[in-house]
């Protein structure tokens, strides 16, 4: 009853923009998922009167819960994709935190491949990579601490018809027997009350407990924060670094007899292409070259690898500095592994020449990239005021130690 609903208590969660979103179990209810249905689709602009309207017959905290959650899921169209989100229940983390459909039906897929039937899901969160896993036929036992999450997996197995292969429980992950399980995959929480965790015994759970539960499996995944020092990674370990349409979007330790320990990968969604390297196989830091006609920008998934020099000598091209990413040929050659521009012009780092240039060349879409430059894109864009026609893209940079202009266009 109205009455009723109004005078219970509530965990409250709070948006980016503080707005509460209250407790997911409103919306579990039979009259929570009719009005999430009624409200699904709406537009910011259009909130406050459509909550305005829906009071009159709803308890407002149930309307402020169907609102709020109408706008999780717009906001995880971007990782689930229109369809899915549309179905599925999130909380803020949830929707922050979970792992990109496309990379999960990836792991999914390894997992597959490897002949993983089960795999116990530590950390599952709102059970995007339960989900993915599910779906490639694997029978999943997620687990999460925090009660509300737990709901939410649930609730996503239900929504999308994956119940009678995800078994969801609400415990602490470090007390959870993980034995008849073909795998593990380990996910622990890296964000904490104040944002972003860096420290990985910070995680929660901490990286070493993570890491002890993967070994103790016989076949194991454990997923990292990409920027994750190299010194950190065990030596038993084969990391991966996975980036989806250019973005570098996490990185994953593989553990287990299928590893050649010590190596590393770069993963490219979706077209799905590789570099690897083991430790007997690593090349030596590619050599530096003057600028020539092409410039390449490797994936964030090659440079965090540290698998420039892998990419490098494919190209039959060198560094532009030692200290930076870039790599330069003399040819053209397509590569999944970096984007192609083509240089027309090298001059040392100067406002008043770049200004002068553009104007010349009547440029007025100029694209800014930087590496090892202190000077903001932004910043310069308002000092040369491009205008014209034509469209550039200048990198900011260093070759041979100075500090560095190139200009140019990508190639496609």
């Amino acid at each position: 009853m109205p009455g009723r609903h109004r005078r219970r208590r509530h965990t409250v969660h709070r948006l980016a923009h503080n707005e509460p979103v209250n407790d997911l179990a409103l919306l579990l209810t039979p009259e929570g998922r009719a009005l999430l249905d009624e409200v699904q689709g709406t537009a910011p602009a259009d909130e406050l009167a459509v909550a305005t309207r829906l009071r009159r017959d709803h308890p407002a905290e149930l309307v402020s819960a169907a609102l709020g959650q109408a706008r999780l899921r717009q906001r995880a169209e971007a990782k689930f994709g229109a369809e899915d989100a549309g179905r599925m229940f999130f909380t803020p983390n949830g929707v922050e935190q979970s792992t990109r459909a496309s990379v999960a039906a990836y792991r999914a897929e390894c997992f597959r491949a490897l002949g993983v039937r089960s795999v116990a899901d530590l950390c599952c969160g709102i059970g995007g990579d339960a989900i993915a896993l599910a779906r490639a036929g694997i029978r999943v036992l997620a687990v999460d601490r925090d009660p509300v999450t737990a709901a939410a997996a649930r609730a996503n197995a239900e929504a999308l018809g994956l119940s009678g292969l995800i078994e969801v429980q609400e415990a602490d992950v470090m007390e959870v027997d993980t034995a008849g399980h073909d795998a593990v995959f380990v996910d622990p929480a890296r964000r904490g009350g104040r944002g972003r965790i860096f420290d990985p015994e910070a995680y929660s759970p901490p990286l070493s407990w993570a890491v002890e539960a993967a070994r103790g499996a016989p076949r194991a995944a454990l997923k990292i924060a990409p920027g994750i020092p190299h010194e950190a990674i065990p030596g038993d370990a084969e990391a991966e670094w996975i980036s989806d349409g250019g973005d570098v979007k996490e990185a994953v330790l593989w553990f287990g007899p299928h590893v050649t320990p010590g190596a590393r990968r770069a993963t490219l969604l979706p077209s799905g292409a590789g570099v690897w390297a083991s430790p007997a196989t690593a090349l030596p830091d590619p050599e530096t070259r003057p600028v020539g006609r092409y410039l390449y920008e490797p994936d964030g998934a090659v440079i965090r690898s540290h698998l420039v020099a892998e990419v490098a000598e494919d190209l039959n091209g060198g560094l532009i500095d030692p200290t930076i990413a870039y790599i330069t040929a003399d040819e053209h050659h397509v590569t999944p592994y970096a984007r192609a521009y083509q240089i027309t012009d090298h001059l040392p780092f100067s406002v008043k020449k770049l200004k002068a240039l553009l104007r010349e060349r009547e440029v007025g879409t100029l694209t800014v990239k930087k590496r090892g430059s202190a000077v903001e894109p932004e910043e310069l864009r308002r000092k040369v005021k491009p205008q014209g026609p034509n469209a550039a893209t200048v990198f900011l940079t260093r070759a041979a130690g100075a500090p560095t202009m190139l200009i140019g266009h990508p190639l496609e």
